[in-house]
């Protein structure tokens, strides 16, 4: 692609921007006042690259625990579902489950990355393991049986020989005895997130300044805020080298509470959205097998038969937007929650000059954001 777009908002720019587009790179990024040549007027309107979900456990009835060697096919579906709900990069979550299974998954998944990608597909970038060494008291949907206790022996074993791909690993922190582990990911770039969590604020501040530097869908699987015990979420919020994914839904997290954290966040200094989707993402809903069990999904929101809420099956996308409707966000901020948030969390670039031009533009009417790819 080839194209002169003007008169464009972009997120870190005060005045409108005109930007240069020669073959899918963008090469120059201009005040739109002093260009006046162009191939698309976006009139105002906001242009970010494409969202980025760093929490996603499967995707069109396929579970990422699940892969096999098989599913490579089922993979480019994927990435190509993923990259038509306009997320460019997304990082497959492996929850809780046996060692050879996430061994297995890894393996796939790494034997995938190396493939060369197709155009308009979603870009594997590594992985996010959710688990296993949760907290029992709050594992929520994760199955106890296969839970660790966290110790180095015990990490490095589910690592194996995979800990190239292995980008966000979610623990408890006050599982680790010895002080060792958060220091010792943190060394092999792994990003540390803290969830599933029964941590008291002293114990998820030692975590941060050990090294942590995130937190796995906040709200849930963690203590309450309390006014005199904040927990692992209170001392996150008010650290500004912590990043905290969430959910918003509506059901994990109240509207309320979704205000109450992102106005204390400063909107987009530390929260990042998520979807924690599960397999039946881009399926109706219904009953679907997860793990040994069963999920069933009313509206977008999948639980198990005892009622334990276990994940969405919305799209990334779908939180901003629920943002802007609910009144919590503006446009910019709701659009750099599921953009540039995410991508700065895991110290990705944003937008910038020499950027793939996998660019989306955003419309809003009367609080209905809506959005699309630019061919």
């Amino acid at each position: 692609m080839n194209k002169v777009i003007t008169n464009a908002k972009l997120i870190g720019y005060k005045n409108l921007q005109t930007i240069i587009i020669e073959n899918d790179i963008i090469t120059s990024i201009q005040d739109s006042n002093f260009y006046t040549k162009k191939d698309l007027d976006l009139q105002g309107d906001w242009l970010s690259l494409g969202g980025v979900d760093l929490q996603i456990n499967g995707c069109l009835g396929l579970a990422f625990p699940d892969l096999t060697i098989n599913d490579i096919d089922k993979l480019n579906e994927i990435c190509t579902y993923l990259w038509k709900e306009g997320v460019d990069q997304f990082l497959p979550t492996i929850v809780t489950t046996s060692v050879k299974k996430i061994h297995q998954s890894l393996k796939v998944i790494n034997e995938y990355i190396n493939f060369p990608k197709k155009s308009q597909q979603a870009e594997i970038i590594g992985v996010h393991l959710e688990g296993p060494f949760l907290n029992y008291d709050k594992r929520g949907a994760h199955p106890a049986q296969y839970l660790l206790p966290l110790t180095l022996d015990n990490v490095k074993e589910v690592l194996g020989e995979y800990t190239n791909i292995v980008k966000i690993i979610t623990l408890a922190p006050e599982l680790d005895t010895t002080g060792q582990i958060i220091p010792f990911l943190h060394s092999h770039g792994i990003v540390v997130s803290l969830g599933h969590s029964q941590a008291t604020a002293q114990q998820a501040q030692n975590a941060f300044n050990q090294g942590a530097s995130m937190v796995t869908h906040a709200f849930n699987a963690m203590p309450t805020l309390h006014h005199r015990q904040c927990g692992l979420l209170g001392e996150a919020i008010i650290n500004p080298d912590v990043y905290c994914g969430l959910i918003a839904d509506g059901n994990h997290v109240c509207q309320t509470m979704l205000k109450l954290i992102l106005q204390a966040s400063n909107y987009q200094e530390g929260i990042f959205l998520v979807s924690d989707a599960l397999s039946p993402i881009g399926l109706n809903d219904g009953f679907y097998p997860w793990d040994d069990r069963m999920i069933e999904v009313k509206n977008g929101t999948a639980r198990l038969p005892d009622g334990t809420l276990s994940g969405t099956t919305l799209p990334l996308f779908i939180g901003a937007k629920n943002l802007v409707k609910w009144g919590i966000c503006d446009v910019k901020q709701a659009i750099a929650l599921v953009t540039d948030a995410p991508r700065k969390a895991v110290n990705l670039p944003t937008l910038h000059i020499n950027s793939p031009a996998n660019l989306i533009r955003w419309q809003c009417h009367n609080q209905e954001l809506t959005w699309e790819r630019l061919k």
